[in-house]
């Protein structure tokens, strides 16, 4: 089966394991997911099947929203709950209005140095690996934007503040919340992580791995609703059918011209360097194509 379905990540499972879970629902192995999420983290995972896996790589790099809880004063090893509490520092003074100037100074493109318990390889080990054996290393800041963030509640009796954030990819949440503290004057970590938004697959929109299992038990019609045609991704994207007698040049990838193509979108032929979506003769979605030099060239072919 083709196309992208929005799984709702359950707190326990990886990212990993939810590729696992369906594959073994679908009974076919084609299936990547496009960003991981923490095992205690929750929300929006948006995993590619067959065809459509070849997404995934667009849509790790689009901007993600998330909810988020931070519990001042807790310092841990892994800048979250989950880990062992190193220390635990005084928060007292500290105001609401505090924290809500506080974190605007995080807004917009900031340099963040990622945590010890990450998946960033160095000299060909993951640091987590490294964390786990007790050693420390020298990791380089790295550049990352914060969209917005807002505070959504605030409750100081037990230390706690939740926030809305938009962010980059690469943007680790666990460590704004550690340098939120340490801007405070205290410390602080990540209590709870909910992913409510990758590009436009929203958390309201996302289903829980049982209800995949229950469509897939009853027939694939119930199956089928659950996916999404990766054209979905490129909203923005003009686009472009075929013209009959050259459904072929399509189907091979070759290099199309405006005459073999019917605009869809309507408005100015695109710009070069601009991407287009590209459907075949029946209308089915196929490839990306780049304009280049007047020419139309397959970027990603479906």
């Amino acid at each position: 089966m083709d196309g992208i379905i929005n799984i709702y990540k359950e707190s326990g499972f990886t990212s990993h394991d939810v590729v696992a879970k369906l594959r073994g629902i679908l009974h076919q192995k084609k299936i990547g997911h496009t960003g991981t999420l923490d095992p205690a983290a929750e929300g929006v995972l948006p995993v590619c099947c067959g065809k459509a896996a070849k997404v995934c790589s667009f849509l790790t790099g689009e901007d993600k929203s998330y909810h988020a809880v931070c519990r001042l004063g807790v310092e841990t090893d892994t800048q979250d709950m989950t880990g062992t509490i190193l220390k635990r520092h005084s928060i007292k003074g500290i105001t609401e209005e505090d924290i809500t100037k506080c974190i605007k100074q995080f807004e917009g493109e900031i340099m963040q140095v990622p945590p010890m318990y990450s998946a960033i390889k160095v000299n060909g080990k993951r640091l987590y690996e490294l964390a786990r054996e007790g050693k420390t290393i020298d990791r380089k800041p790295r550049p990352v934007t914060i969209s917005s963030i807002v505070i959504t509640d605030t409750d100081l009796d037990s230390g706690t503040f939740a926030m809305d954030i938009t962010c980059s990819k690469g943007t680790y949440i666990r460590t704004l919340c550690h340098d939120i503290g340490i801007s405070l004057g205290t410390a602080a970590v990540m209590e709870k992580l909910i992913r409510t938004r990758v590009s436009v697959f929203k958390i309201e929109d996302s289903i829980k791995l049982s209800m995949v299992q229950q469509a897939a038990q009853k027939d694939i019609a119930s199956l089928e609703r659950y996916f999404i045609s990766a054209d979905r991704l490129f909203p923005g994207y003009k686009k472009f059918r075929i013209k009959d007698r050259f459904a072929a040049c399509l189907a091979n990838g070759n290099k199309l011209s405006s005459g073999m193509l019917c605009n869809l979108t309507g408005g100015s032929e695109p710009s070069d360097g601009e991407n287009i979506l590209v459907y075949d003769e029946h209308g089915i979605f196929k490839a990306i194509y780049k304009r280049e030099t007047g020419e139309y060239r397959v970027n990603k072919m479906f």
